[in-house]
C-alpha cells in the first residue's frame, strides 16, 4: 500500500500525518501540499501516482473559506469540482482507491433531524455547490471512492478554524458576537484522522459516501461558551449571542442552519468510534497548541 495525502499541510492532512506516523501505515504515505502537487494539474498528478506507486489517494484538498468562495467562484470550484474529476481520472487510470472528504454544506439545513447519507442534498451557497459537483463528478467516473462528509472541523494545530479563533479573539477584545441558531457537530480533526486510518486498515473496501463527525449536538454559540470554559477564558470575553441575520448584517454567506450528520453507517461498517464533541475538544485544548 502506498497512500498520497493531498492537503497535506491543512487541518485534517496535519492530523493524519501525526495519526499515521504512529501507526504501522508510517512508511507508506506521500504526504503533498499545493507546493508539491497541483491537483487541479492532470500532468502532475499521473506522474506523482505512477512515479510513488500510489494504491490509495486520500484527498483533504479543498477551498474551504465560505465567504470568499462566493467571490471567487471560479477558484472554489477548480479546487473542489475540477480537481476532483482529475483524481477520480487518475485514480481509474492506475487503478488507485480514493477517499475524497467533502462536508455537511450539501445540505440546505432545513430540517431538525441528523443527515443520513442518502438525504437530499440541496446546497446554499457555492461552496456547497461546488463540494456537491465534486462528489458526483467521483461517484461518476470513480464509483469505487469512499466520499466523507465531516462538519465543523478543527484543529488546534492550525490557526484557521473556529475554536483557534474565539481563543485568539477572547486574548485580544472585549467582547465577541456568535451565532446561536446555527446547529451542528463539530469534529476533531484528529478523530476524523483515527477513521480514516481505520478504514485504510481494513481488508475488505466499501465504496460509498460515509458521515464522520463527533457526537453531540450544539450551537456556535454553545461550542464557544464550551472553548472559552475548556481553555480557561471564562469571564475574558464579553460573550454574546446573536442571530445569522443580525451578525451577517444581510451581507453574509447563507449558511445551514442545521447540519447534525448521522454516523451510523461508518460506525457499523468500519466499527469507528465517534467521541462525544466536548471530549474530544478538551483534549485538542489539552494537547493542541493554542498559544
Amino acid at each position: 500500500m502506498k497512500i498520497l495525502i493531498t492537503g497535506a499541510n491543512g487541518q485534517l492532512g496535519k492530523a493524519l500525518r501525526k495519526v499515521l506516523n504512529d501507526s504501522p501505515l508510517a512508511s507508506s504515505a506521500v504526504y503533498a501540499d499545493h507546493a508539491d502537487l497541483d491537483i487541479t494539474n492532470s500532468e502532475q498528478l499521473n506522474r506523482m501516482i505512477e512515479d510513488e506507486g500510489i494504491t490509495h489517494i486520500v484527498n483533504c484538498a479543498a477551498f474551504t473559506d465560505v465567504d470568499r468562495a462566493e467571490e471567487d467562484k471560479a477558484a472554489c470550484t477548480a479546487v473542489n469540482n475540477d480537481a476532483a474529476k482529475k483524481l477520480a481520472l487518475a485514480a481509474d487510470s492506475f487503478g488507485a482507491k480514493i477517499i475524497h472528504i467533502s462536508t455537511d454544506f450539501v445540505f440546505d439545513g432545513l430540517t431538525h433531524c441528523a443527515y443520513s447519507e442518502s438525504a437530499k442534498v440541496n446546497p446554499i451557497n457555492h461552496y456547497g455547490t461546488s463540494k456537491r459537483a465534486g462528489e458526483t463528478a467521483l461517484l461518476a467516473l470513480a464509483p469505487e471512492s469512499i466520499i466523507i462528509r465531516t462538519s465543523w472541523l478543527y484543529n488546534l494545530e492550525t490557526e484557521n478554524n473556529f475554536p483557534a479563533r474565539i481563543i485568539r479573539k477572547a486574548r485580544e477584545e472585549k467582547s465577541l458576537n456568535v451565532v446561536d441558531d446555527q446547529i451542528g457537530s463539530p469534529t476533531n480533526a484528529h478523530d476524523l484522522a483515527r477513521a480514516i486510518l481505520k478504514i485504510l486498515s481494513t481488508p475488505q473496501w466499501f465504496p460509498g459516501i460515509y458521515h464522520y463527525c463527533n457526537s453531540g449536538l450544539c450551537s456556535r454559540y454553545d461550542f464557544a461558551k464550551a472553548v472559552l470554559r475548556l481553555a480557561g477564558l471564562n469571564g475574558q470575553v464579553d460573550l454574546r449571542p446573536v442571530s445569522s441575520d443580525s451578525f451577517a448584517a444581510g451581507a453574509g454567506t447563507k449558511r445551514p442552519p442545521f447540519s447534525a450528520l448521522n454516523t451510523s453507517k461508518i460506525r457499523l461498517t468500519y466499527g469507528v468510534e465517534t467521541p462525544h464533541w466536548v471530549d474530544s475538544l478538551n483534549n485538542a485544548i489539552t494537547y493542541g497548541n493554542i498559544n
